[in-house]
């Protein structure tokens, strides 16, 4: 089931960021007071009540002239419009209403997407009450009064976004064909190699980065299985700033990946891997999905004995964070090993479905505590109790220990390790959550 998607969307500097680091808790948007600041991550997982939901910040723009504001504003709520399930409308109590609240709110109110209009810096309800009720004017709703640096009406807001939430997801559920998101930057040859598995032209393919619009899902059959293949869409159009098209080719990342089982990360082998495919691969980890990393344009390298290990040695590198990933060098436009891609993505799956039984967990990790003692501090020393898995889709597991404090990370991972080395899980990442018991 996909968490539904919530995008926030305004001008620069109504406090977008502000409120996206009060709902997830941390402070992961770079809050400053001039426009265009939020360059890192945008997205996060957010919880109200029961229900869990994926937040998307869409960042501020730094404006030239009146004109290009308008036009990137535009193209920013375009996005916004087209991957959210409910849109988070902020304005500035402070600021008032303004010319450009209303050229958003005539397009958001075109989307036919749900608008939650949220009118920001209310510190307090007294003093900017009679200032609130002026965005009655923009026609979509009624506006809800909140201060997100104070926490101020937050809650409101949220049970009325909650409201909003498609019923549909339960129906998604039911179907049971592997789903297998294709993301990376904008030209790399996601298209392309959806199309060549397709064997036919069905995603447009173009030189020009982001030609593909939407999000399409593609059902390709290999070998008497059916797959759904989402290709990440890219830009309505050129963008100007090459900042706003890696932001845009994430926001499309984050929606895709959350209703994929696995998750192939193309890289363009001309150009080797980069930051932004750090950041587009980090979110699949992140989310706990299978991981393939397919390296593109195999053919137009120039190649001698030496040249796979060293694109293999700086993919590890620069994803050093994701050890466990597959790696398979293609090319979408020859077919080079493009066949092979379903007998990872099955084996992807299997591994990221695999249950261990308790009994053979807890022989590796006495076995493991035997050849690496665990450990201590302050004469206190590090007791492994017990371990199970307790949930896939990523293999999760629960150890209980005397002391949470003294489970170091880099026990933690010799143990993963250890499993890793009995049980493979190749292209999967694993979960382990630390559980304090009392001896005896």
């Amino acid at each position: 089931m996909s968490k539904p998607v919530v995008a926030v969307v305004g001008r620069p500097n109504v406090g977008k960021s502000t409120l996206f680091n009060a709902l997830a808790g941390e402070r992961i948007s770079i809050v400053k007071d001039t426009p265009g600041v939020t360059r890192d991550r945008i997205y996060a997982e957010v919880s109200w009540l029961h229900m869990t939901f994926t937040l998307i910040d869409t960042g501020g723009i730094e404006p030239e002239s009146k004109d290009i504001i308008l036009s990137q504003m535009r193209e920013q709520a375009q996005i916004a419009i087209d991957t959210a399930d409910v849109i988070i409308f902020m304005t500035d109590v402070r600021q008032g209403l303004v010319d450009a609240d209303s050229k958003v709110a005539d397009m958001l109110r075109r989307s036919g997407k749900p608008v939650v209009l949220v009118v920001n810096k209310v510190d307090s309800f007294e003093k900017y009450m009679t200032d609130v009720y002026e965005f009655y004017n923009l026609g979509i709703g009624d506006p809800i009064p909140v201060s997100s640096a104070s926490r101020l009406g937050i809650g409101d807001m949220l049970d009325e976004v909650a409201r909003h939430f498609p019923e549909h997801a339960e129906a998604e559920e039911e179907d049971e064909r592997p789903k297998v998101a294709v993301v990376g930057k904008p030209n790399v040859g996601k298209s392309s190699l959806i199309n060549h598995l397709l064997g036919e032209e069905r995603v447009i393919v173009s030189e020009i980065a982001g030609t593909t619009r939407d999000a399409i899902d593609t059902e390709i059959t290999w070998q008497d299985r059916e797959y759904v293949f989402i290709d990440t869409a890219g830009l309505r159009r050129k963008s100007k700033i090459k900042e706003e098209l890696e932001r845009f080719s994430i926001i499309r990342a984050v929606t895709a990946v959350e209703r994929a089982d696995v998750v192939v990360v193309v890289i363009d082998a001309t150009e080797g891997v980069t930051e932004q495919d750090a950041k587009i691969a980090g979110i699949a980890h992140e989310r706990g999905k299978g991981i393939i990393i397919a390296v593109n344009k195999w053919d137009a390298i120039e190649k001698d004995d030496k040249t796979i290990y060293k694109h293999t040695d700086r993919i590890r590198q620069v994803l050093s964070f994701m050890p466990y990933a597959e790696i398979l060098f293609i090319s979408a436009k020859t077919g080079q090993r493009t066949r092979k891609l379903f007998d990872m993505i099955d084996v992807v799956l299997e591994n990221n479905s695999m249950r261990v039984a308790t009994g053979v967990l807890n022989e590796i990790m006495t076995e493991a505590v035997a050849m690496q003692q665990p450990p201590s501090d302050k004469g206190k020393r590090l007791k492994l109790f017990y371990m199970t898995q307790v949930a896939v889709k990523p293999p999760t597991f629960v150890i209980f220990v005397n002391d949470k404090e003294l489970m170091h990370f880099s026990y933690t991972r010799y143990l993963e390790n250890r499993i890793r080395e009995a049980f493979g899980f190749q292209g999967t990442s694993l979960k382990f959550i630390i559980r304090e018991r009392k001896e005896g």
